[in-house]
């Protein structure tokens, strides 16, 4: 089985080309997902956050509230860091097992959609690795929508993460988000099938159907 990675910045279109994956049958896991797993009531790592950054994080019924603990955390370097210690080892054994839980089923290709494998210095953990690109201007406007923040809140959050040239650069495959809906899922498509195509993998497993085509194909280096 062979595990690569999916990433991107803030409201790039990351998601979308994770679904457009699933779509066409590669198994995804979702490293956000995961993150929510990991601080459930009851648990150690929530247990070390309240330890950390106090009873004000939580909801009313006792989960953690993933917004007020953001509104903490991105305003403060050391607090986020401190935060990151507390999660990424704990999403990265529980991404561990659902990656081996794929490929005890004879997966060949399992993708790992992650938004920090870039700062987090795993960009050689997950080749190929796919990096969805969109211009920064897009990506603040889609986040204040999506998210119901404000225009400083969502750059406060930007800058916390390496810019996407940044993260192109180290790229095995690049997906351009500046264009429509349809035209990101073909990029997904053209990007998958170069992931098959450095792997190894038949891209007949995983058939398209029929989308709209796209105006830039992926660009891809060989590891």
């Amino acid at each position: 089985m062979r595990l690569f990675g999916l990433t991107g910045g803030i409201a790039s279109g990351k998601s979308v080309v994770a679904a457009r994956f699933r779509e066409r049958g590669v198994p995804v896991v979702d490293a956000d997902a995961l993150s929510r797993e990991v601080p459930v009531p009851g648990s150690e790592a929530l247990a070390l956050i309240i330890e950390d950054f106090g009873e004000g994080v939580l909801a009313p019924d006792g989960t953690l509230d993933r917004k007020k603990l953001a509104a903490v955390v991105f305003a403060d370097p050391a607090k986020l860091a401190r935060l990151n210690a507390i999660m990424h080892p704990r999403i990265a054994m529980l991404g561990a097992q659902r990656a081996a839980e794929h490929a005890a089923r004879g997966e060949p290709l399992v993708c790992y959609e992650a938004a920090l494998l870039v700062e987090n210095g795993l960009s050689d953990a997950f080749r190929p690795l796919v990096v969805v690109s969109a211009p920064l201007e897009a990506q603040v406007a889609r986040a204040m929508a999506r998210d119901g923040a404000t225009e400083a809140q969502v750059r406060e959050r930007l800058v916390a993460q390496l810019p996407l040239a940044d993260k192109e650069r180290v790229a095995d495959v690049v997906v351009r988000n500046d264009g429509t809906l349809e035209a990101l899922r073909a990029e997904a498509d053209r990007a998958l099938d170069e992931v098959c195509r450095l792997t190894g993998v038949d891209p007949a497993r995983y058939p398209r159907g029929t989308i709209a085509a796209s105006r830039h194909p992926p660009r891809s280096r060989e590891p």
